[in-house]
């Protein structure tokens, strides 16, 4: 009986370890980005020729978002010469300005129409899109889901990928 429940374990595992990533958007992985559209910049609008851009979408009531804040800006300060991190809020520029649960140190912009919000098919945020500088997805997803994490590390993979 020991031998059957330890079996069932190990499938149970192994099963769970080899699902794809859950997306909460439709994926464009590896295919060109929809056009970058924003309402209006609350920063100055980034220089993205011959970066990466790494677009966060978020919003000020969301938690895992908020939680996520702090990494943002490491990417920022971190991969400054290669990467452009913005985030993109469809809520309104008095309610973000309100917003003092973290400070974004990087690009931010709002869209109210959430018109790349809808072109993704975004279903839950936070969902982060990476795109390169031939304007392909180079990664996508929610950023701190288990064993998808968008790190730094995975990050200066892409950038030295694409130097390669």
């Amino acid at each position: 009986m020991k031998k059957i429940i330890l079996v069932c374990i190990g499938l149970f595992v192994m099963t769970s370890y080899s699902q794809n990533k859950k997306m909460w958007a439709k994926s464009f992985l590896n295919k060109k980005a929809p056009e970058l559209v924003v309402g209006s910049w609350l920063t100055d609008a980034p220089k993205t020729d011959g970066k990466f851009i790494l677009v966060d979408f978020w919003a000020t009531w969301c938690g895992p978002c908020i939680k996520g804040i702090p990494e943002m800006n490491a990417f920022h300060k971190k991969f400054t010469k290669d990467l452009v991190v913005i985030a993109l809020s469809n809520e309104s520029k008095a309610k973000i300005k309100r917003f003092k649960k973290a400070e974004i140190e990087y690009y931010s912009a709002i869209d109210r129409r959430a018109r790349l919000n809808r072109k993704l098919e975004i279903k839950g945020i936070p969902h982060c899109i990476i795109i390169d500088p031939d304007g392909i997805v180079v990664w996508e997803g929610w950023p701190q889901l288990k064993g998808y994490e968008l790190t730094a590390e995975v990050i200066q993979d892409l950038i030295d990928n694409y130097k390669a």
